[in-house]
């Protein structure tokens, strides 16, 4: 009981010293104004590829792909020419339909940083290459990005004032089919 006893004191003043050194070094203070909103555009995050075929029937589809999630953390820096640094993750779940003819498939898509509702400050784009398991017509991938830079006309500029929008680099055909709302997932109907 004793031996127990001596084992929790000298643990409390290990974590305490720990805490004194923590609070000694100092912690990063919080950001002084929010992240960047960002987000999936409407229009571009689906995809659903019909190869070889102009009517739009499930047994048609090849490929499909949605933007699950977009999530974001940011650093801001007092100097005045110091952009706000991000991260940003996005989780995309990846579809393989009937008229597929590979069991794999590189996707790609876009994340486009710009100024809130205005022009756009920079534009990347990525590809994901996928590879199906035998049997599985379903992927869920997480990419992150370690990196966005967003240039601030001085130290008071907002995160706010921006946004980091996400989609898949589609045809003129693929818009109009997600602006119609029309949507083909590999996983409907099933738990």
């Amino acid at each position: 009981m004793r031996s127990t006893a001596v084992i929790l004191a000298a643990a409390s003043l290990a974590l305490a010293g720990c805490q004194g050194v923590r609070d000694r070094l100092g912690t990063p203070d919080p950001n002084p104004g929010p992240c960047p909103n960002a987000l999936s555009l409407y229009d571009a995050h689906r995809l659903v590829e019909f190869p070889g075929s102009d009517e739009l029937l499930y047994e048609n589809v090849g490929f499909t792909g949605e933007i699950l999630n977009v999530a974001t953390l940011c650093r801001y820096s007092g100097q005045r020419a110091d952009p706000i640094e991000s991260e940003l993750a996005v989780r995309f779940a990846f579809g393989r339909g009937p008229a597929a003819t590979s069991d794999t498939k590189v996707y790609r898509y876009f994340i486009t940083v710009t100024r809130r509702d205005m022009a756009v400050i920079d534009r990347f784009e990525y590809e994901i290459p996928v590879r199906f398991p035998p049997g599985q017509d379903r992927v869920l991938v997480t990419e992150e990005i370690d990196r966005l830079s967003i240039p601030r006309l001085n130290e008071t500029t907002s995160g706010a004032n921006f946004e980091i929008i996400v989609g898949f680099v589609l045809t003129d055909e693929q818009i109009a089919f997600n602006r119609d709302g029309l949507r083909f997932r590999i996983d409907a109907g099933q738990d």
